[in-house]
């Protein structure tokens, strides 16, 4: 007579009929802390992982080579929003800091990562700073 595997509700494959003879147990177990139960237990960490991954680290790297690219865009002309919210027309680009105009007569010196937003842009060449 042929020996089949059953396979119990429980996760165990035992042959049918008892143990095979001179092989031991074949039972294989998932509530048995092995390859099985780490695979299982660190599941859920990767799915977080993956989660956090397309959900936030992915979108924050797309909007963070965006802003690079607005920065080296920036030219004379522009109307920028600065990060603390005020909004003025850069008067000169150099390489890490922009001359923006706020009001009549009145120039700040910016650090070019502080720029949030380019609002306008003017046809004057990048490296104009005249």
């Amino acid at each position: 007579m042929p020996r089949t595997l059953v396979f119990a509700p429980y996760f165990q494959w035992v042959p049918q009929g008892g143990a095979w003879p001179n092989s031991g147990s074949y039972k294989l177990n998932m509530s048995d802390p092995g390859a099985m139960g780490a695979i299982m237990q660190f599941a859920p960490l990767v799915l977080i992982f993956v989660l956090f991954y397309f959900l936030m680290i992915r979108p924050q790297q797309k909007r963070m080579k965006a802003h690079q690219a607005m920065l080296q865009a920036l030219k004379r002309g522009d109307e920028v929003v600065l990060s603390n919210g005020m909004v003025g027309k850069v008067t000169r680009v150099e390489e890490n800091e922009a001359m923006v105009d706020i009001a009549q007569g009145v120039s700040v010196r910016v650090v070019r990562s502080m720029i949030a937003e380019v609002r306008n842009r003017t046809a004057i060449a990048a490296n104009d700073k005249g």
